[in-house]
């Protein structure tokens, strides 16, 4: 099995929404973003898959040390031989790979967060960066498209939070910022023991609408000059938001159920944007010509 297909069959069986929007890229964009995310997969199962923390941590402690070879020319995981090519061709810096594994070492050292700060500081290595990593491999000419994809990450991030709080909560962690916990009157006992009551409810309606409203920030920043090549973003962006809309119709479902789209809707779904946002970027392209004349 070459490297890239290694890589792909990581992405797909992940089951992960980013696959269906990475099916409408050129190649060597497609190759470097299916590597990437493989990635992240791997070093994220670690902390997920393994039940002693000094051994996963070990194992990061591998990731590390893969990644510092992998920049030195010498890769030996499938996932970092399919990023070399990526890494020759895309602005994909080494200290971006590493902040990725120290975001998911935070998960083997803390399964509470107070603020949203605390909490925003996990998201922005975990989602952010592997945002702005993507926007160097999908293209970009204006800088305020690396805003966009920074807030764009944690839009995702915050989803992510939201749909897999029963998940997360049996696996003795809890993302929900504290503080905002107490403000709502919801204890932590209340979200272990999965209780619906209407103050948990305006606590997870307050979560999805600060996410909802970090995909309006996202969107407002991304120049239009740069929204076609960006177009795999606005993809993702349309099944995920398909997915929190779900959530917000009634936010206790996430107590009882992981919600998610059927692999034929989220095919529909990256298939409609994409043309869309095809037919969009004829309409910029028609009136840049015009006002060129």
């Amino acid at each position: 099995m070459t490297p890239d297909k290694y890589c792909q069959d990581k992405t797909a069986k992940s089951g992960s929404s980013f696959y269906y929007s990475f099916l409408f890229l050129p190649e060597a964009q497609r190759k470097a973003i299916t590597a990437l995310y493989a990635f992240c997969r791997e070093v994220d199962d670690v902390v997920d898959e393994c039940s002693n923390a000094d051994l996963a941590r070990s194992k990061l402690n591998w990731w590390r040390a893969e990644i510092f070879g992998t920049f030195d020319g010498k890769p030996s995981h499938p996932v970092c031989q399919a990023l070399t090519t990526s890494i020759a061709n895309f602005n994909l810096p080494r200290e971006h790979f590493i902040e990725i594994i120290d975001g998911m070492e935070m998960d083997l050292q803390q399964t509470r967060y107070n603020t949203f700060a605390e909490l925003n500081l996990y998201c922005y290595r975990v989602a952010s960066v592997v945002g702005l990593m993507a926007a160097e491999i999908f293209g970009f000419k204006d800088h305020a498209t690396l805003d966009y994809a920074h807030n764009l990450g944690l839009a995702f991030q915050l989803t992510n939070i939201l749909r897999d709080v029963k998940e997360d909560a049996e696996r003795g962690r809890i993302y929900l910022p504290l503080e905002e916990l107490e403000k709502f009157a919801v204890s932590e006992q209340d979200i272990l023991e999965n209780c619906c009551t209407d103050n948990m409810k305006k606590l997870l309606d307050f979560q999805a609408q600060r996410a909802q409203d970090c995909y309006d920030k996202a969107f407002a920043l991304l120049p239009e000059s740069d929204r076609y090549a960006q177009r795999t973003g606005l993809i993702m962006a349309s099944i995920y938001r398909t997915t929190l809309n779900t959530i917000q119709q009634d936010s206790c479902q996430v107590l009882s159920q992981r919600i998610s789209s059927s692999p034929l809707k989220k095919l529909w779904i990256a298939w409609r944007t994409a043309r869309a946002e095809k037919r969009r970027y004829k309409r910029f392209q028609k009136n840049i010509a015009l006002a060129a004349k």
